[in-house]
């Protein structure tokens, strides 16, 4: 699948809804229908940014100084 057509279909989720939803409760907020989207979308930049970052380092592996 090439990147163009991974940008028109939906991503896989890479967060736990119900641990995310539970956080929110904890805290004393609601969650919307399409907050899980945004914060998928988020982890998905937030990713691919540290990948840039690596690539520009010249590395392969992913650290938590690229995010």
């Amino acid at each position: 699948m090439s990147e163009e057509q991974t940008e028109t279909t939906s991503k896989d989720s890479l967060i736990v809804t119900s641990k995310v939803k539970a956080y929110i409760k904890s805290k004393g907020f609601m969650t919307s229908g399409d907050a899980i989207d945004g914060i998928n979308e988020e982890i998905y930049r937030l990713i691919d940014k540290a990948l840039e970052r690596t690539s520009a380092n010249k590395r392969t592996t992913v650290r938590s100084t690229d995010f």
